[in-house]
């Protein structure tokens, strides 16, 4: 018993002092945690350096952009082919995706021989020894003259510009065809594949192993997001955030990046890491400076490192009491499935001895413990080194998507990876320890790269087939030039027939006269009380203005109508008006006061005169009795005189709209036409009395109040109406009216958008196919989140945050579709407002008799202040493209005067062929953050031609002021 112990510390003591001897001699490739953060830090440098289109010719690591959009999402199906070139065998493979999304796959493949005549000889051959094999199985498949995909697994740094096209940068792995590099492999082969008649190929993605890796593993894991080769050679991909991709045009979405790791380092940036071994090693290989990271990591240099520390040991008399063989003296004698074997747990140390023996060396138990720990640091450096770098990729994945904590998936593959009992443990625990943020599984690719070529491809297909149907739903919003015309035309026709005292009770756009016949000149001046009831709230204001400064003050407060109110008796509710009126005028001190009032009123009245105004029905959730058919000026009135506390003289009652445009005109005395696009859509102007049939006397002009909400409703615009305004206007509260509002406005465009959510999700074009329960629920798609989601500066991140807000759980691909069905729709209503409008401006300019007219329109409304396109002209759909579209080609000089700053509406209003030029300026607003500040809001004056524009007026000076209302500005006397 005695003897085993002391034969146990015997060796134990053995152990430990070679050990130690080892650890001296090879100190430099111990890398302490420092070390790797380090390394970590400098990769991650090296990849922004990479990505950058000014920096990106002088990275070593090159981040080569692989135009794979998109992971496989389980609804892949078909039949698909792939090729595998890079390495000792030629491999061809079909693969077919099951239906319904079962995720299994069943593949066929067979191997060729890749013979040096072919590997290095001409280009041309060595792609014609490609087509063969390939018709060969085909033939063997029985696959003849079926039409299939392709992908291309090309395991050999190449620079794509798309997906189905690659120019070799240079070869590797001792390929060396002559005539390939600087060519496009995928035209290449397609050129001689065209020899072979019976091949009916369709090459649709080109892709490294690497890439190959990841799609094959994201197939049964949805979360996997990297790939990583630690084989004969090793390199990485991942998905990169497209804004970050300076090398590629757009910034919506994500692409796979190439990152070609292996060439980092080749600068100089890990010279103080390297040692004399990794030095002697890169100087006996066939690209010396080239690949330095590869050759510290990957199987193909790993066994060359082991000998060549092994006959320097033996040279210090440190191993085999000095001796040397030839075979250790010989170049590639030890290769990494050495170098496993001996790191294996229990007979590691018997494989040692045999190995070594073989090599013609008699090694003592001394000798196989040194070897061997010499093997576990080279391999252990090896997992050290391309973990640092992992977890800078991983951490980048982290910050993009600004979490605090990453789940994800890595693909694995590669030979090394594979076969090395101690190699995946020792990167994984790495890899967590350097990247603590981050949960990480690791996959292995159980069918290697070349399922991953026929994954791209079936994704390819995938993709290709929804972009279609996308294409076909998004096509529906989109107006041509001729049916913006067509609009504008058939508008114009509804002014006509509600203006002519016959055809009004049968017109759409009922065209009601206000009696209000004058403008602001900027005489004006004194205090008036101004109302406003159009919705919950209900707003009592007091105007000051100062004549000859155009200068207005204003102060108001606000008060809530109880649901009660809104929908008991007409009496209750002018009751509390006047409630309000009578509490604001003792906040303000004004108590017994005899102010003149404007009222504005946004419900639908029939005036006849500017302070009669005959309710014509209820909207907006009011319900109050006794009120429709009744003048609401004589109900205020009788209030009044029920309360007996204070005498009003009522001298106006206006629409909102009404109210905007004399708002901008006490700003502009040009301003001739008030536009809402807000909740709801609505527009006024100044008519030609002669042309008023419903009024009487022909001299001077009148605001006519156009109520072109119901433009449509006799079915005139139902060749443009989708099967999705259908499906929101039998869902509103009137179906069949309003028709033109419900395609314009801010209270119908998100429904639109939510229907045709569903209609893309029934079809497995949107969520995985899976419809949330609050996607269902009419109305949780404000119009809001449209505007949210459209904006410039959102990144796709934060809008799949919105969409989570829904129940929508959202990919990158998702929220990029999303987004365009958001555009759609609203840029669709842009254009609509445009074509409309433009039909009144070219009535006005035809009315004067006038070549060339200047006028100013005030804009107001939630749509076109909060939406980030709505008002600004900028993209050629906007409303001032449908402007430019449908107006005669004759000068046009437009001013819109608007309640916040623009961004396309300026748009709406521009002529066929000639210039337009359009002035934008602001009324004031009552955000508490803007009130009583000045603002310079930009004027902008574009030259326009058929959707082309440029700025050229000088910026405009806008004062605001406490409490101001736009559209309440100006609702009563001085008129």
């Amino acid at each position: 018993m005695f003897a085993v112990h002391l034969m146990a510390f015997y060796f134990t003591k053995l152990k430990e002092d070679q050990i130690k001897k080892v650890d001296r001699f090879l100190y430099h490739m111990r890398l302490s945690d420092e070390t790797l953060l380090d390394i970590m830090a400098r990769f991650q440098a090296e990849m922004e350096k990479g990505l950058g289109k000014d920096t990106n010719p002088t990275a070593s690591v090159k981040m080569l952009p692989t135009f794979v959009r998109a992971i496989p999402d389980g609804s892949e199906n078909g039949e698909f082919l792939s090729l595998d070139l890079g390495g000792s065998k030629f491999r061809v493979l079909k693969v077919q995706v099951s239906e319904e999304g079962k995720r299994n796959v069943q593949m066929e493949s067979q191997f060729y021989p890749t013979p040096n005549e072919i590997t290095r000889g001409n280009g041309t051959e060595l792609f014609e020894y490609v087509a063969d094999c390939l018709a060969d199985f085909m033939r063997t498949k029985g696959l003849q003259h079926k039409k299939l995909p392709l992908g291309f697994t090309f395991s050999f740094p190449c620079r794509q510009t798309k997906l189905e096209e690659g120019i070799l940068l240079s070869w590797t792995k001792k390929f060396k065809a002559r005539g390939v590099q600087d060519t496009d492999v995928v035209s290449r082969l397609t050129k001689v594949m065209k020899k072979h008649k019976d091949l009916d190929v369709d090459v649709l993605a080109l892709v490294n192993d690497t890439v190959g890796t990841m799609m094959t593993c994201a197939y049964d894991d949805p979360y996997c997001e990297v790939g990583v080769i630690i084989g004969t050679g090793t390199n990485a991909c991942y998905m990169e955030d497209m804004s970050n991709i300076d090398l590629v045009e757009g910034d919506e979405g994500r692409m796979c990046i190439n990152t070609e790791w292996g060439a980092f380092g080749d600068d100089g940036a890990l010279e103080d890491i390297r040692t004399e071994f990794d030095r002697e090693l890169d100087l006996g290989s066939l690209n010396p400076g080239k690949q330095l990271f590869e050759k510290m990591i990957s199987g193909l240099y790993l066994g060359e490192l082991v000998r060549l520390i092994l006959l320097k040991m033996a040279k210090a008399g440190l191993l085999f009491g000095g001796a040397k063989s030839s075979a250790l003296l010989t170049k590639g004698k030890i290769d990494t499935q050495h170098v496993a074997a001996m790191e294996k747990y229990k007979e590691g140390l018997a494989n040692t001895r045999e190995i070594l023996a073989d090599l013609g060396l008699e090694p003592t138990e001394a000798d196989c413990i040194a070897v061997q720990h010499v093997c576990t640091i080279v391999s252990f450096r090896s997992a050290n080194l391309c973990a640092a770098a992992l977890a800078a990729i991983l951490s980048r994945l982290r910050e993009n998507k600004k979490l605090a904590r990453l789940r994800t998936t890595v693909g694995m593959d590669g030979t090394l990876y594979k076969i090395h009992p101690q190699y995946p443990k020792r990167l994984h625990k790495v890899v967590r320890k350097l990247a603590p943020n981050c949960d990480v599984r690791f996959l292995l690719s159980e069918s290697g790269s070349t399922k991953g070529a026929a994954m791209v491809t079936a994704v390819a297909s995938r993709v290709q087939a929804q972009r279609k149907q996308i294409d076909e739903v998004l096509a529906l919003f989109r107006l041509t030039r001729e049916q913006l015309v067509d609009v504008q035309g058939k508008m114009r026709a509804e002014l006509e027939y509600g203006l002519n005292k016959k055809s009004h009770a049968l017109a759409t756009v009922k065209m009601l006269p206000t009696y209000v016949y004058g403008m602001p000149d900027g005489t004006e001046k004194g205090k008036y009380l101004a109302l406003d009831l159009g919705g919950t709230n209900f707003r009592v204001l007091l105007v000051k203005i100062r004549s000859g400064r155009r200068s207005v003050r204003m102060y108001n407060k606000i008060f809530a109508i109880p649901l009660e109110i809104m929908q008991g008796t007409g009496e209750e509710l002018f009751d509390h008006i006047v409630q309000c009126i009578a509490d604001f005028l003792e906040y303000m001190g004004l108590k017994g006061a005899q102010l003149p009032l404007g009222f504005t009123f946004s419900f639908p009245c029939r005036q006849t005169n500017i302070d009669k105004g005959t309710l014509i029905e209820w909207t907006k959730g009011f319900k109050a009795t006794d009120c429709e058919g009744e003048d609401v000026v004589d109900m205020l009135r009788e209030a009044i005189k029920r309360r007996n506390e204070f005498d009003l003289d009522i001298v106006a009652i206006v629409n909102d709209t009404v109210g905007t445009m004399m708002t901008c005109a006490h700003e502009d005395p040009n301003c001739e036409i008030g536009l809402i696009a807000g909740t709801g859509s609505n527009m006024c102007y100044m008519e030609e009395m002669r042309n008023i049939e419903l009024v009487e006397g022909d001299e001077g002009k009148m605001c006519i109040n156009t109520e072109w909400g119901g433009f449509g409703d006799n079915g005139c615009i139902d060749d443009i109406r989708t099967q999705y305004d259908k499906e929101v206007d039998e869902g509103s509260l009137n179906p069949g009216k309003q028709r033109y509002e419900k395609m314009t406005s801010g209270m119908y465009l998100g429904e639109i958008v939510r229907q045709i959510l569903i209609d893309l999700t029934k079809h497995g074009l949107l969520f995985r196919g899976q419809i949330s329960e609050r996607l269902r629920t009419r109305g949780i798609f404000e119009t809001k989140f449209l505007s949210q989601i459209e904006s410039d500066r959102l990144a796709l991140l934060q809008v799949r945050r919105i969409l989570q807000q829904l129940g929508l759980d959202s990919t990158c691909e998702d929220s990029i579709v999303v987004k365009e069905v958001c555009g759609a729709v609203s840029r669709r209503a842009a254009q609509l407002c445009g074509a409309g409008l433009a039909a009144v401006v070219e009535k006005r300019r035809q009315d004067q008799g006038l070549e060339h007219l200047k006028i100013t329109v005030g804009v107001d409304g939630t749509l076109y202040k909060l939406h980030p396109h709505i008002g600004w002209e900028y993209k050629p759909a906007s409303l001032s493209s449908s402007l430019l579209i449908c107006a005669r080609p004759a000068a046009m000089i437009v001013h819109l005067r608007v309640k916040s700053e623009p961004r396309e509406l300026p748009a709406l209003l521009a002529l066929r062929d000639d210039h337009l030029t359009f002035k934008v300026a602001s009324v004031p607003s009552l955000d508490a953050h803007t009130a009583g500040k000045n603002f310079a809001l930009e004027c902008g004056r574009f030259q326009a031609n058929l959707g082309q524009s440029r700025d050229c007026v000088p910026p405009h000076r806008l004062q605001l002021f406490p409490g101001v209302a736009g559209n309440r500005e100006r609702t009563g006397p001085s008129m």
